[in-house]
């Protein structure tokens, strides 16, 4: 009675617990964030160069908006105005063409500047007059460099006196000679210039600002008495 009885064979497949599977080792390489270097800037400068152009990008970008930050706040404390230039004066005694292209003029011109700003001052440091019959230049002169204080109107004057070879165009010596039959001469006057400003202790880079004065001058010699008067012209200028 207290036998045991022998469990049947069993040959069917024995269904015991799941077998977990393998671990999967992940080779990153010193990747982050599933193949972008740039999502660490740790390790930037080591992985990849885009991120370094990044910084520097917004490096750059952040140098321009302060300096546009510095530019806006300068011009709001001083407000500068327009530096306003004039020939006053003129006088031609001689202005001919002779055959062989050679021009001799004698040309006196006299110029004001006028610097309207309270706490701007203006270093001229160049100042080259040119005169110009159309697109051909004939003559220059040199001022000397000065200093020009707030709120100030400086006078200086330009001789241009000699001769030139100058080669016109039909249409340029068709206007020489209307001009020659009506003693009233157009002329160009063109300043190159190279100026600093001085904001109280500061001073800038040097600007190369244009100026063209298109004056008309009568000749005035023993033989012609136009009646013609020469009248204060405004100056163009370009910065």
């Amino acid at each position: 009675m207290g036998d045991h009885q022998p469990q049947p064979h069993l040959n069917g497949a024995y269904y015991g617990p799941s077998i977990p599977p393998p671990t999967k080792t992940s080779h990153s390489h010193g990747r982050h964030g599933g193949g972008g270097c740039c999502g660490c800037l740790g390790s930037c400068f080591s992985c990849c160069g885009c991120c370094i152009l990044s910084i520097i990008f917004n490096i750059l970008i952040t140098l321009a908006i302060l300096a546009g930050i510095a530019a806006l706040i300068i011009w709001l404390i001083f407000r500068p105005n327009a530096i306003k230039f004039h020939v006053t004066d003129a006088k031609l005694t001689t202005f001919t063409l002779d055959p062989t292209n050679n021009l001799r003029y004698n040309l006196d011109l006299n110029f004001t500047i006028r610097n309207p700003n309270r706490r701007i001052g203006v270093y001229y440091d160049q100042i080259n007059v040119n005169g110009y019959y159309g697109d051909q230049r004939f003559g220059n002169g040199n001022v000397s460099p000065f200093y020009q204080g707030h709120k100030n109107t400086t006078v200086f004057g330009s001789k241009l006196e000699g001769q030139s070879l100058v080669l016109l165009s039909g249409g340029e010596r068709k206007d020489l000679d209307e001009d020659l039959k009506s003693g009233i001469y157009r002329i160009d006057a063109k300043l190159r210039l190279r100026v600093r400003f001085k904001f109280g202790l500061v001073k800038t880079w040097r600007f190369k600002p244009k100026i063209r004065c298109e004056i008309k001058v009568p000749i005035s010699n023993v033989n012609t008495t136009s009646g013609f008067v020469f009248q204060r012209t405004k100056c163009d200028v370009d910065f």
